[in-house]
């Protein structure tokens, strides 16, 4: 479990980026990680891992401090971050010197995901595109089956194919041990793995609700104003029609549009978390 508490994180006392933030993550689920630009979505990520650190609070993962870095606490986390800086190795040579480090690491499914991503394990990662060094790190990632797993952007830079890859590796690869967090902009790309959801706002988190919950409160959908199934608490049109978030009145649960939720939470979002609060 990742537990916070009360943190309080600033890179100057002029710009706060979390004020006495509170939150809990279990495993067993993988959490989409939203918020605008500045929100704190990459900081929270590095205070989670133990590469920044808390001026107040407290972050634990199972019982650790991150901070400390253990070496039993580093064995069994991982973060590819959205700026990647791979060495001049080849992808096999990178996994011989770092493999070592997570016990759980196999080499056999390493190959696997490298031959998914279309990518030659003896190829210096020097001479690879940013893309194709993204999916590099993202199948090393995958293959270290560390329970703690951290993606910033996982899908910048990837091609249509590739983007499809990831989604089955990390649906084939998650089990109910692990808890994966997507910080991400791109929603769209990631929602089919999304199981629950955090949004980010104001130095707060505004949202942190499994999706099967979000589904039966509220219906999503696209057509007509009068179309509607409930009271309509939300639209935004868009270039082919209205896109309406409704109360869901029969309880019968439906695809969550994240982007629409996302947009919603930050358009009103006192009267959308007064329907959770139970």
């Amino acid at each position: 479990m990742v537990k916070i508490e009360n943190l309080t994180f600033w890179y100057s006392k002029q710009n706060r980026i979390f004020e006495k933030l509170n939150l809990e993550l279990n495993a067993g689920h993988i959490y989409g990680l939203l918020g605008k630009n500045g929100a704190g979505k990459t900081t929270l990520l590095k205070l989670i891992c133990g590469l920044s650190f808390p001026k107040s609070g407290t972050v634990t993962l199972d019982g650790l401090i991150p901070a400390r870095r253990e070496p039993g606490f580093l064995a069994d986390i991982f973060l590819v971050p959205e700026e990647i800086s791979v060495p001049s190795l080849t992808p096999g040579k990178f996994a011989d010197i770092h493999s070592g480090f997570y016990p759980e690491f196999d080499p056999a499914q390493f190959g696997e995901f490298l031959e998914k991503f279309k990518l030659d394990a003896d190829q210096n990662c020097s001479g690879m595109s940013h893309g194709q060094k993204r999916k590099a790190m993202i199948a090393f990632a995958l293959a270290t089956n560390t329970r703690y797993l951290f993606l910033d952007e996982p899908t910048s830079g990837l091609d249509i194919p590739s983007k499809a890859a990831f989604r089955s590796m990390l649906a084939a690869s998650f089990s109910e041990e692990k808890t994966i967090i997507l910080s991400t902009h791109m929603v769209r790309d990631l929602e089919s793995l999304i199981d629950s959801v955090i949004i980010l706002e104001n130095h707060n988190i505004i949202l942190n609700h499994p999706l099967d919950q979000i589904a039966q409160k509220l219906t999503f959908s696209h057509s007509s104003l009068s179309s509607s199934p409930g009271e309509i608490i939300y639209s935004v049109k868009r270039e082919l029609g209205t896109t309406m978030i409704s109360l869901n009145p029969s309880g019968i649960t439906g695809n969550v549009d994240l982007e629409t939720l996302f947009n919603a939470c930050i358009d009103i979002p006192d009267k959308l978390s007064s329907y959770f609060k139970h």
